[in-house]
């Protein structure tokens, strides 16, 4: 039986990040973020106390990107999805199962939250945060590792939020799981990055040696389109073979659109570099619109979902509709994704295919990319976008002994400049051919030998008000 937990504090921290550069997607421009810290603290039934952490960015204009909020009301809504979360898990003063207590607060935080006019997708990341938190309490509890400890289920996830599986669909795909020894990055490629020259896409200091690439579209198929070919002439110079993803981030309006960019990439011979290479297009069309229009004849690209997702129905819905993948995203919920990828295993078969894959909302070097990273290597992810690494100056602000202590629990995954002192922007992630190294997470916990320096972080912003929708209108 998987061990029963009670959490008896949580506790939320953040630190700015500044970019180096803006990174744009869709209709949206970053330049800085806040990353929320969790720390938890649970009793592990006959075990006694232990602690854990989690980290993530809070990315304003994805999880809600309605044109009547501003990107401030968006992180706010992030914030009450954490506070609103931590009321309800605290509720529970029980012992149960992590997944269980994950389960029992899911309902109520996307009702609370709704009430707030928060939609499901941000709803979702708070109960997502503090489950990663948990699930690393949990494991620094017992003395496992988050290999081993999830390939037994030591969460005991089961099928009672995904009525299409049973219990031991669940178990049995967590027991086949290996960790993959390397996963390779997929540099991302934003709106507004250079594409040729120096510091282009084909540079091997700004791709760090990729053999993927995630490109952004705007959903004008024409820009699109010339956009693409400029960078594919760019990739075709590459001494090594790669492959490309596209993500639209709900750009493209309507099936309409989504085809004129699909008979492009069919009949275009300038776009050869692009869609010979293609694996998969994300998120084409704004979430609700995706919902309601089947792919149909589109259906022979594979396409997958990422703001669609959520729910744990979405991925089955989404498959109805011609979608073949779907994302996994730390932040979405890890238990979401282990549900996901047990599914596109069950689904998959000689004539067709579905995956799921790994997708980066700029997760930074320390836990928020470590767990991200270790969960894609679970499920078996073989490469992931990871876009942290070159928008942000390596840990940031991050304080240089925290760095350094990342650093010497995880030399095979950051790397130094040889500096003893000096802040976090001297650490940054190593990739090695343009791949990171998974070993050095098989650390007690969750894929992290060490914790941040809490003393050094500020607490949560607290909203100012609650975002209700006759505010936002």
């Amino acid at each position: 039986m998987p061990p029963r937990i009670a959490v008896r504090d949580i506790a939320f921290f953040e630190r700015p990040v500044g970019f180096t550069r803006p990174f744009r997607f869709g209709a949206v421009v970053v330049n800085a973020a806040s990353q929320v810290f969790v720390r938890v603290e649970i009793e592990v039934e006959g075990k006694g106390i232990s602690t854990g952490a989690s980290a993530e960015m809070m990315v304003p204009k994805w999880f809600d990107k309605r044109p009547q909020l501003s990107p401030e009301q968006t992180v706010a809504e992030l914030r009450r999805s954490l506070l609103i979360a931590r009321e309800l898990y605290l509720a529970h003063s029980g012992f149960e199962t992590a997944f269980a207590l994950h389960a029992h607060c899911l309902a109520a935080q996307v009702e609370a939250c709704a009430k707030e006019d928060i939609p499901p997708l941000a709803a979702a990341f708070g109960p997502a945060e503090i489950d990663k938190a948990i699930l690393d309490a949990l494991l620094r509890g017992v003395g496992a590792n988050f290999f081993d400890g999830m390939a037994g289920n030591i969460a005991g996830i089961d099928a009672r939020l995904s009525a299409d599986l049973r219990d031991e669909d669940i178990a049995q795909f967590l027991a086949r799981c290996r960790r993959l020894d390397r996963v390779a990055i997929r540099h991302t490629v934003g709106l507004d990055d250079r594409i040729e020259g120096t510091g282009g896409v084909a540079d091997s200091h700004e791709n760090s040696d990729a053999r993927y690439f995630k490109l952004k579209l705007n959903g004008d198929p024409d820009a699109d389109a010339a956009r693409l070919t400029r960078i594919g002439n760019e990739l075709a110079t590459l001494p090594h073979p790669y492959s490309i993803t596209l993500d639209a981030n709900e750009q493209y309006a309507d099936l309409a659109a989504l085809a004129a960019l699909s008979d492009r990439l069919d009949r275009d011979a300038a776009l050869g570099p692009i869609s010979t290479k293609l694996l998969y297009i994300e998120q084409p069309m704004p979430r609700d619109i995706s919902k309601l229009s089947p792919l149909g004849d589109l259906a022979f690209r594979d396409f997958i979902i990422d703001e669609a997702d959520d729910s744990y129905d979405a991925f089955p819905a989404a498959r109805e509709l011609g979608y073949r993948g779907i994302s996994s995203k730390s932040c979405k919920g890890i238990y979401k994704s282990i549900v996901n990828a047990t599914r596109a295993a069950i689904w998959s078969t000689e004539d067709e295919r579905h995956f799921i894959s790994g997708e980066d909302l700029t997760c930074q070097a320390g836990l928020g990319v470590q767990q991200d990273l270790a969960l894609g290597a679970l499920i078996g992810v073989t490469h992931a976008e990871r876009n942290g690494h070159h928008y942000v100056d390596g840990f940031a602000e991050t304080p240089g002994t925290e760095a350094r202590a990342f650093l010497a629990a995880h030399p095979d995954l950051y790397v130094g400049d040889g500096n003893s002192v000096g802040d976090g922007k001297n650490i940054r992630l190593a990739i090695h051919h343009g791949d990171l190294l998974t070993g050095s997470l098989t650390a007690p916990g969750f894929a992290s030998g060490v914790h941040p320096d809490w003393a050094a972080l500020a607490p949560l912003q607290h909203p100012k008000t609650k975002i209700l929708q006759e505010q936002s209108i």
